[in-house]
């Protein structure tokens, strides 16, 4: 097989995951083939991983809401450079659309902007609006995204003194009902307990963080076919959290440190009921970009094996977000290659040998 472009046909030579057959993987035309090429250049040897995947990050978003688009090239390369090839953006105050333009920019699928309750979410970074309006604003950024709507499900409420469901249940339904007639699916922040019964049952698509899930939650979410992405590194920041805001709030404070306390217990079960899980890093707010290795090394502490994590951040994610899961003939050439197997060592993931992104060598 030849390119009929006139680009250059490259080969890669060593264990396909997730089967780990030992082959020779050619790239012509931005896509797989295992039709030997003779004149095909050998790039690279070692384990061929399908590219990596950020299930919640956030490009154009820092602690102070959006930044420019320098800034956010920077962050979609440094997400690049650590393997991670396409991103779910699971909500920026920033019009990011400008990256589909970018070959060598990693995939990604926008969640358009973050809809809150007015004064119930980070300043600058969320559309904050009233329960009325949720249904409209759902459809507006249904519209302006890549196929999902970021909800705020719920946040501190200050009368309150701790969190408290951001939405009343008719809104809800009428929200996720609208976002999927509209072929949108809908996921939703969610820290504590109580915003999570009226989420799952109107059919949201997936939950972010998930810590105030209980058994009866869980089995919902399997009967739903819920996903979960729990973003475990950004679960270390809980204590933080509480003890920024144990003076005015303590019932907050105390709640944050319990929902941290049984946090790999609580995703270990919703991984053994079966809830599908995914990688996510939660980029772009207060944490860094090119975290993915490091998401997917934690994950094996809340119950999933080395398989299933780096499945979570590859192959399984990959197919979940509507892209070819594994690296089949005339799959996109979308892949990291590294020098030893990271089913072995998962620290492997934090050092690349190649990265190919549409078919060329990135990195």
């Amino acid at each position: 097989m030849a390119s009929d472009t006139g680009d250059e046909v490259l080969r890669f030579r060593g264990p396909v995951l997730p089967d780990g057959e030992v082959r020779d993987l050619y790239v012509v035309d931005g896509r797989v083939t295992y039709e030997p090429v003779a004149s095909a250049e050998l790039v690279a040897e070692g384990w061929i991983v399908p590219g990596l995947v950020d299930a919640h990050c956030h490009i154009g978003l820092d602690e102070n809401g959006a930044v420019p688009e320098d800034v956010q090239e920077q962050q979609a390369l440094t997400d690049r450079d650590a393997g991670t090839l396409l991103i779910r953006d699971c909500g920026s105050a920033a019009d990011t659309s400008w990256i589909h333009d970018r070959d060598d920019l990693p995939r990604l699928i926008r969640a358009g902007r973050h809809i809150a309750r007015t004064k119930r979410y980070i300043r600058h970074y969320a559309h904050e609006i009233e329960p009325d309006d949720l249904p409209a604003m759902v459809e507006q950024e249904a519209d302006r995204g890549d196929g999902w709507v970021k909800l705020v499900g719920d946040w501190i409420e200050r009368e309150a003194g701790d969190l408290t469901p951001s939405w009343p249940r008719d809104a809800v339904q009428a929200a996720i009902a609208v976002a999927h007639a509209k072929g949108a699916r809908v996921t939703a922040h969610v820290f504590g307990e109580h915003a999570l019964p009226d989420l799952i049952e109107a059919g949201i698509d997936c939950i972010e963080h998930g810590t105030g899930l209980s058994t009866g939650l869980i089995d919902a979410m399997v009967e739903h076919g819920t996903a979960l992405v729990p973003t475990v590194v950004q679960l270390d920041n809980f204590p933080k959290y509480a003890a920024a805001a144990r003076g005015k709030f303590p019932q907050y404070g105390e709640h944050m440190m319990s929902l941290w306390k049984d946090r790999r217990a609580t995703i270990a079960e919703a991984h053994e009921a079966g809830v599908p899980i995914y990688a996510g890093t939660d980029a772009g707010g207060v944490l860094p970009h090119g975290l993915l290795a490091d998401e997917v090394l934690q994950l094996t502490t809340y119950g999933l094996s080395a398989g299933e994590a780096l499945g979570a951040a590859s192959w399984r994610a990959r197919e979940w977000l509507g892209l070819s899961g594994g690296l089949a003939e005339g799959s996109e050439a979308d892949f990291v290659v590294y020098a030893a197997d990271p089913l072995e060592d998962l620290a492997i993931l934090k050092g690349p040998s190649r990265i190919v992104l549409r078919g060329k060598v990135v990195a």
